[in-house]
């Protein structure tokens, strides 16, 4: 067949009634044609659909690696101050166990009551009263108050707090007031003193 009649034989193939029946009686240009074009759609759709899923795996991995490196940066921090931590923790706790050590035991608070008696009279405080209060439980501790009823001088009264702040023992003081004796001709205080017992497993059963 020459290229002038393959010319008219594509002139008189109509693309726009193209019927798949007769592809048998299609000048061979044209079944040439359609097989090109199949094969470019079969070609584009293969390819569109290796490529989508590709992007789905590079966003996957992309987004691992971003977890990734958000978890070995955490780490190496983690890592880097893993002394640094720990040092702080030992410390805490041997400022713990200091304050732990001041607390008294339930058998050490009735000699605290005597040593407080003691710090009064050795200030030069008269008619000493001290007497516990009912503990006040915490979470973590046991609240001990102490009512404390002295008289004396102003001088006298602050060497007996001052002693008292002093003691091994953690004590502290509240609700003070001053006003003059009844029974003589100086002044009487009244104070609350407070020292703390660490609540124990057994306590807290």
């Amino acid at each position: 067949m020459s290229f002038q009649e393959t010319l008219e034989q594509l002139k008189e193939f109509d693309v726009n009634n193209i019927d798949f029946d007769k592809a048998g009686v299609w000048p061979w240009p044209a079944k040439v044609f359609v097989c090109l074009l199949l094969a470019c759609l079969i070609f584009a759709g293969t390819y569109y659909l290796k490529i989508s899923d590709l992007h789905m795996q590079l966003d996957s991995v992309v987004a691992q690696e971003a977890t990734l490196k958000t978890t070995f940066e955490r780490r190496s921090f983690e890592a880097a101050n893993l002394d640094a931590y720990k040092a702080q923790m030992e410390e805490m706790k041997v400022t713990f166990d200091s304050l732990l050590s001041r607390l008294p035991a339930k058998t050490e608070v009735p000699g605290l009551l005597e040593d407080v008696g003691t710090r009064a009279g050795e200030s030069g405080l008269t008619n000493i009263n001290i007497n516990f209060k009912p503990d006040v439980v915490a979470e973590y501790y046991i609240e001990v108050p102490i009512d404390i009823s002295v008289d004396g001088g102003y001088h006298d009264m602050g060497g007996f707090v001052s002693g008292v702040a002093g003691m091994p023992r953690i004590v502290t003081l509240h609700d003070f007031s001053i006003s003059s004796s009844k029974e003589s001709k100086t002044l009487n205080m009244k104070i609350v003193a407070k020292t703390y017992r660490y609540k124990s497993q057994e306590a807290t059963k």
